[in-house]
């Protein structure tokens, strides 16, 4: 039995956490789960999105799910994600990017995987007000995060039989801080014969990826550039709503689906659970629980293609209750 930080989050988080936890149950997981409540609803109460306990419950069991939580746009407290990765180190953001058979997109052959430093960049928010008119945030790029990321990618590639790792960057105007990136992933590439290394800036990726996203396997990026090619590249596969995500440290990983906690629809029992579930297999299989993970899957994976009891961003009319019983229905006996 394996002790799992679980955090609910907001918005939508609290629906769908109970959709995966009934999924994992009925598959039989071995998990036990440690419930933390965190975010925008629990500031009133704690005085903070993020509550030390939180990061003590994620030391404790090295494993966590986490549903989204609400980020305030331009004001407000700092992004959760952000404070987690702080906290935990968690350096690396992996995004796994595939087609599923029965979601209807322009492409059907993508089958790629994002590697993102996760802790540094100007996504860390570092950031000051000059004066009245001037706002200033700072890019950071360091060695020893390029480094270790691109190891991450490269040593990926290698254990998932991947064939290409390609290095994005803006290195072109950026030439200290995204050259300094480059270099780290050149030095990394040298240690890894077996696999091909290329370099791509990050708007000429943006374009190629939307005409030929068969074209690419592993990409390794910046902060930044990695959260906002996450999201096009989920678009590419049907959207954030079966996007999954991991962060991963030396110490603890946690693994969250890639979209926001929609508070449109919170409340409405029409929220897509997959990109959680998604989450949710691929940290079964990061503890050992292989074929639970498979068995979920699988199960997954047939009630999509039979498109007969789908969630509305997937062009069905399905409530969320409805999604989880039919696939737990199409669980394998």
């Amino acid at each position: 039995m394996q002790t799992v930080t679980l955090i609910p989050g907001d918005g939508i988080g609290p629906e769908i956490t109970e959709a995966v936890v009934y999924i994992l149950k009925a598959a039989g997981a071995q998990i036990e789960w440690d419930v933390q409540s965190a975010g925008a609803d629990v500031i009133e109460i704690e005085g903070t999105p993020l509550p030390d306990r939180v990061i003590d419950s994620i030391k404790k069991n090295k494993v966590a799910l986490k549903a989204p939580v609400t980020t305030p746009i331009g004001k407000g407290f700092r992004s959760v994600n952000v404070q987690l990765r702080k906290a935990l180190d968690l350096y690396a953001n992996l995004r796994p990017c595939k087609n599923i058979e029965g979601i209807k997109t322009k492409f059907n052959n993508v089958d790629l995987v994002i590697v993102r430093e996760n802790t540094e960049d100007l996504y860390a928010g570092i950031e000051r007000q000059i004066d009245e008119e001037t706002a200033e945030s700072i890019k950071i790029i360091t060695k020893k995060a390029s480094l270790r990321i691109a190891e991450f990618a490269f040593n990926y590639a290698v254990k998932n039989n991947r064939k290409t790792v390609h290095a994005v960057s803006k290195a072109n105007i950026c030439k200290l801080t995204d050259g300094l990136f480059l270099n780290c992933t050149r030095e990394i590439s040298q240690k890894y014969p077996q696999i091909e290394y290329k370099e791509i800036l990050v708007d000429n990726l943006c374009m190629q990826l939307v005409q030929n996203p068969e074209k690419f396997d592993v990409l390794v990026l910046p902060n930044l550039y990695g959260d906002i090619v996450s999201d096009l590249c989920a678009g590419l596969i049907g959207g954030l709503g079966v996007a999954q995500g991991a962060n991963i440290g030396l110490q603890a990983a946690v693994f969250e689906p890639v979209h926001g906690s929609a508070p449109d629809i919170k409340g409405q029992n029409k929220a897509n659970p997959t990109a959680l579930l998604l989450s949710a297999i691929e940290m079964l299989k990061y503890i050992g629980q292989n074929a639970t993970a498979q068995k979920i899957e699988n199960a997954l994976f047939k009630t999509i293609k039979e498109e007969k009891v789908i969630t509305p961003d997937l062009n069905g009319n399905a409530l969320t209750i409805e999604f989880t019983k039919e696939i737990i229905k199409n669980l394998p006996l």
